[in-house]
């Protein structure tokens, strides 16, 4: 028994030593920080239960029958971020670069499996160069193995992809199919084709940072939702993040109770709306004013900054928050924004999160570049998201919704279940000068006569009234009570229940 447990301790060492000393020093050189460190602090300590430590790749071709490191490149597991379960998975950059083998598939899909059973979260720290070369199509089909779990665990358990490293060719498309993906800047890249390949087909030069660096990917693509300075920032983040998600789609989000009175009132909030209507104002303040101690993360602040993103909590239960900025394109809504929060919103629905949503919208995005681009079909991603959401739903108007904008935006035409609006919301086809220029198309060459008209249609409509007459909004507020008024509609909510037809998937345009 005792040469057992002798031998068994050499393997443990072998497997948690990866790719040894050498390289375990390379990676630190790099500001990386190994597999098992990254776990260690993702996970509650003394928390990880290590799955699969002794498994070996099984390729003989190549030299590689006398290399068989214990573990393969990747650690498996499952332990808890503030005593909630989560399963793992850590690819090791020290083991011939963290390529994945069919054995290192085998592993990751082993915990993806079992999460789904159990109804936990998959949290996956990729760091890896992509298929293992020597194995061939055993490894792509490993890589399709992960694949076909990421889409069957979608909807069901939250799956969140931390970039640490290199994810270059099929292995970028695992983190794609997950709901969010984080990186680390000037260590970690993504793409499909690398940065020579790129040159040789289309004869651009390239860095790999430009190409497929955290700031290409936060600011440019809108791949990934967030970028930080190194990898404890990430995984510090990371275990906030994990805060605001439920554990499954069966489950309601988590609460963390509040010092912050449900009913508290903030009167800088009247004075929020400037009453010049063309002048921008920050969305977020009224955001960070109404959220439980003004704690708010926001995903993709670099990416489509006309409109906002992320979660809060309300009375002490998550909520996602989704408002147009006036700061940027005076809050219109164009292709990259209606995209951004139309998988904002479906995350939320998937996962019982309430949605919360600030209107300030003068419609969509004019010109060519947007009708080229498919703005159409785009724009009615967010407005399919939002009509076939069935969580609790509460929208705040807080300015202009102009057009389709407006019925896009979580309207009670939508299925709103709450709708608010404050007191100097113009809600009307469009704007008062476009709209009398159309309607009163004859006096043109008349100034003041279509001045006159145009005051007039701004005394007729563009206010809230005309709406509620018809219940399209159920009250008008004042900006002060706005966190007042929210709080005590979800708690209305709470229980609610709204099913779809049934069906095998609807037909979303993609």
């Amino acid at each position: 028994m005792h040469d057992i447990i002798e031998q068994l301790e050499k393997k443990r060492a072998a497997a948690r030593l990866g790719g040894g000393e050498k390289r375990i020093a390379a990676q630190h050189a790099k500001g990386k920080l190994t597999a098992r460190e990254r776990l260690e602090l993702l996970l509650d300590e003394g928390s990880f239960e290590e799955w699969d430590m002794f498994v070996e790749h099984r390729c003989v071709d190549f030299g590689m029958a006398d290399n068989r490191p214990p573990g393969d490149g990747v650690v498996t597991g499952y332990g808890m971020i503030n005593g909630r379960l989560v399963f793992v998975f850590s690819q090791d950059f020290t083991v011939f670069g963290g390529a994945l083998s069919e054995a290192h598939a085998e592993k990751i899909c082993k915990v993806m499996d079992q999460a789904m059973k159990v109804g936990a979260p998959v949290i996956g720290l990729n760091d890896s160069g992509g298929a293992r070369i020597q194995e061939g199509v055993a490894s792509l089909g490993g890589y399709a193995e992960v694949f076909q779990r990421n889409v069957l665990a979608s909807g069901v358990v939250p799956q969140i992809s931390l970039i640490m490293g290199p994810c270059a060719g099929g292995a970028v498309y695992s983190p794609a199919m997950t709901d969010f993906i984080f990186m680390v800047k000037d260590s970690s890249y993504m793409f499909v084709t690398g940065p020579e390949v790129v040159k040789t087909v289309t004869h651009e030069e390239v860095t790999a940072e430009e190409l497929g660096g955290a700031l290409t990917h936060t600011s440019k693509s809108g791949v990934a939702d967030l970028a930080f300075e190194n990898d404890v920032e990430a995984i510090a983040m990371l275990r906030r993040f994990f805060n605001y998600l439920p554990l499954n789609n069966r489950e309601k989000p988590p609460v963390r109770p509040s010092e912050d009175a449900a009913d508290r009132t903030d009167l800088s909030l009247d004075t929020l709306v400037p009453d010049n209507p063309n002048q921008p104002y920050d969305i977020k303040e009224l955001i960070f004013k109404v959220v439980d101690d003004g704690d708010f993360f926001e995903l993709q602040p670099e990416h489509a900054k006309n409109i906002v993103i992320g979660f809060g909590r309300m009375d002490g239960r998550s909520v996602g928050i989704v408002a147009n900025n006036p700061m940027v394109l005076a809050g219109c809504l164009d292709i990259k924004s209606s995209i951004k929060a139309a998988r904002f919103v479906r995350f939320c629905d998937a996962f019982n999160i309430p949605v919360v949503t600030f209107v300030d919208v003068p419609g969509f995005m004019p010109g060519t570049s947007q009708e080229y681009g498919g703005i159409i079909k785009h724009g009615a991603k967010l407005l399919y998201a939002y009509a076939e959401c069935t969580v609790p739903k509460v929208t705040v108007i807080t300015r202009k919704a102009y057009g389709g904008a407006y019925d896009v935006m979580s309207s009670k035409h939508l299925r709103g279940d709450v709708n608010f609006s404050w007191p100097n919301a113009e809600i009307a086809v469009m704007g008062a000068k476009g709209a009398v220029e159309i309607i009163f198309r004859e006096d043109k060459g008349d100034p003041a006569k279509l001045a006159a008209k145009e005051a007039e249609y701004k005394a007729r409509f563009a206010n809230p009234f005309v709406a509620g007459a018809r219940g399209y909004i159920d009250d008008v507020i004042q900006p002060h009570e706005t966190r007042k008024r929210i709080c005590r509609s979800l708690a209305m909510l709470k229980d609610k229940k709204l099913e779809n037809p049934w069906r095998k998937h609807g037909n979303i345009p993609l």
